[in-house]
């Protein structure tokens, strides 16, 4: 294939873990972007399926990557759920004619991913936290990345671990020989990006989008793995 990586993925391992149909949107649309989310929970793949369960707005992504990078699926990457949450005051904001209705087009031509972590965390008397009971879970140092400079408000993340890291590759790999999307890097995926809101092929995280997410941050090892892509 000229150079291009082919995935390792192996299909047989990824766990079904199937929504009922009404909790997302059981239509094919053509698929332009990819979307890293990050759960701000400790709470499991389970945890995170059962609240999905109770969400009349079929909030989902197809696939939670859990602690171990066991690939869960909740449904077909072809369908799609709601995920990304763009206000038509923003769209707006940022010279779209179609603000109204950008949102929801965007969500369907995303394929989301979760990866499971607590995200970012606050530091209190020598020891990092995370946010439930007013950030009162502690989070071992080992599972920390300290950002010095601070990103979206925080000043440390809980890391993505190295195989939560491999199942990506595999999976954002195996989309594109699916899909035909691009995975060339997106340095502008850090930040609010006119190219994600414009629906740009390509690989970008939830902060793309919104200003008031910190979902995914920049840990070293995922640019990395991105940009070898």
């Amino acid at each position: 294939l000229n150079n291009i990586i082919v995935s390792q993925l192996d299909l047989s391992k990824i766990v079904r873990l199937d929504l009922p149909e009404n909790q997302y949107y059981k239509e094919i649309d053509s698929k332009k972007q990819i979307v890293l989310h990050h759960t701000a929970s400790g709470r499991g793949h389970d945890g995170d399926f059962t609240h999905w369960l109770n969400t009349p707005e079929r909030i989902a992504t197809c696939i939670i990557i859990d602690y171990k990078g066991i690939i869960y699926q909740l449904f077909s990457s072809k369908y799609w759920g709601h995920h990304l949450g763009v206000t038509s005051q923003t769209l707006k904001e940022k010279g779209f004619d179609d603000y109204q209705n950008r949102n929801k087009l965007l969500n369907q031509q995303a394929i989301a991913i979760e990866i499971d972590a607590w995200g970012g965390l606050k530091y209190k008397d020598g020891k990092w936290y995370a946010y439930p009971g007013n950030f009162s879970k502690e989070v071992s140092k080992d599972r920390v990345v300290e950002v010095p400079n601070g990103y979206r408000g925080y000043f440390g993340y809980e890391k993505y671990t190295n195989e939560q890291i491999e199942s990506l590759r595999k999976l954002l790999i195996y989309w594109r020989e699916q899909y035909g999307i691009s995975l060339k890097y997106n340095p502008d995926m850090w930040d609010i990006s006119i190219n994600a809101l414009s629906g740009k092929q390509g690989i970008w995280s939830h902060t793309s989008y919104r200003i008031d997410k910190s979902d995914i941050f920049p840990q070293k090892e995922m640019i990395d793995m991105l940009k070898s892509l």
